[in-house]
């Protein structure tokens, strides 16, 4: 039974309907033993965490053995703090960390026909889905999966099938499917439903997991402040909650501007964002809004490295930003074997580079400097760039600092920026 609850436009959920919706999902069900899958730290406004608490409380109140399971994907394992953070009064033994390179199992094979028909003849290898082999464990009765429906620059929307096959998925599927968006052209996917890699997963969830107990939780919200906002709440076992989520972040999550954006800040919470890794969702997210010549101001206090992963971290430093065909060309050439062997590192190069279209400059700790420009952005002084351009002064959207007429987005994963001019081309 789907159970699909939204607020009026303008307004937003109260924690006691969502309470009621979750109740309602798991009303009547003989659980005796549950797997829950929420994000991680770096999706903390998803309001996941406070679902996943409910969740946990109601199972457990009902006698059941309940295990977490994050969904790193590639990301670091969370820590203490952040679990206690986004899952205050849960357990710390009830959560299992999932190792992407060692923790999966094979379920299928998304064929090469398939692929080729999808990506119009771009990517025609077959794709190996991967999954945590905690999900195929029998004794589950269910499988909870929670997350947040946004635009993303890999699939188009996040989340659904993609909390499983990436977020507790294997190197295959990950590697492949962020080397197809890069390939197939993100400023093509991000925002829309039905893009080839949203396909591949619906592929995927429709021949390898149809069997599985799945429940999804999919929420869309905003969080002005920081103040996390719930405007919807969908959950079944089906692809419909997502088309439905879907609908519902493409209007609040999508902001289009009146022109071309000629400098963007950004910035991204020390506690949240301490790689480029995520950081670069300042790249990807307001790529389709920054003018031709502009430039993008990422006021980064927390980030200190590159990928979240050190093998990922080692080929960012070696390989660097330097533009699609730039990696393209790197990725070809048979000499580099371990960029070949990781094409989700490959994509990630490709997504955030401005292709010299406009400038990026990261402001970070000064140590950290030299470290940012090797890789080919610019860096500026945190403490300096942060004095001028003050995120806690500067409201969300164009603000006037001196002479300069600036935008300003206080979190980058919470949204898609568009100049709708572009969308012509």
């Amino acid at each position: 039974m789907d159970i699909f609850t939204t607020a009026p436009a303008g307004q937003w959920l109260s924690d006691a309907e969502i309470l009621s919706a979750l109740e309602k999902s798991i009303r009547g069900r003989k659980i005796k033993k549950a797997l829950i899958v929420p994000p991680d730290f770096t999706r903390f406004h998803s309001n996941a965490g406070f679902i996943t608490v409910a969740y946990y409380k109601m199972l457990t109140e009902l006698g059941a053995s309940v295990d977490i399971i994050p969904a790193l994907g590639t990301h670091a394992p969370m820590t203490d703090v952040q679990l206690d953070t986004m899952f205050p009064g849960i357990p710390h033994d009830r959560f299992i960390v999932h190792n992407w390179r060692q923790d999966v199992e094979t379920v299928g094979v998304v064929p090469s026909d398939f692929i080729k028909t999808v990506t119009e003849g771009l990517w025609d290898s077959p794709v190996t889905a991967e999954l945590n082999r905690r999900l195929l464990d029998p004794s589950y009765d269910i499988i909870i999966s929670v997350g947040q429906v946004v635009p993303h620059e890999v699939i188009g929307m996040s989340n659904h099938s993609k909390n499983l096959f990436v977020g507790v998925g294997g190197s295959e599927m990950i590697n492949q499917s962020h080397m197809i968006g890069a390939v197939y052209g993100m400023e093509r996917m991000m925002g829309r439903d039905n893009t080839p890699v949203r396909r591949i997963f619906d592929y995927g969830m429709e021949h390898f997991l149809s069997k599985l107990p799945i429940l999804f939780a999919l929420t869309v919200t905003t969080a002005p402040g920081g103040n996390i906002r719930t405007h919807g709440l969908f959950i079944g076992e089906g692809r419909e909650c997502l088309t439905e989520a879907v609908r519902l972040s493409q209007k609040i999550n999508i902001d289009y501007v009146d022109c071309g954006i000629k400098k963007c800040v950004v910035y991204l919470d020390e506690q949240e964002f301490t790689s480029t890794w995520l950081g670069n969702k300042s790249v990807y997210r307001t790529r389709m809004a920054i003018a031709d010549g502009g430039e993008l101001i990422v006021l980064g206090p927390g980030v200190r490295k590159f990928g979240e992963d050190g093998e990922n971290d080692r080929l960012i430093r070696k390989y660097g930003y330097y533009g699609r065909l730039h990696t393209l060309e790197l990725f070809r050439n048979p000499e580099n074997a371990d960029l070949r062997s990781n094409m989700g590192v490959a994509a990630h190069l490709i997504h955030g580079s401005s292709d010299g279209r406009f400038n990026i400059s990261y402001a970070v700790m000064d140590s950290f400097r030299p470290e940012i420009e090797s890789v080919g952005f610019k860096s500026l002084s945190y403490a300096e760039t942060a004095q001028k351009y003050d995120p806690s002064k500067l409201k969300y959207g164009y603000n006037t600092v001196g002479d300069e007429n600036v935008y300003f987005i206080p979190n980058p994963a919470l949204g898609l920026w568009i100049d709708p001019s572009r969308l012509k081309n």
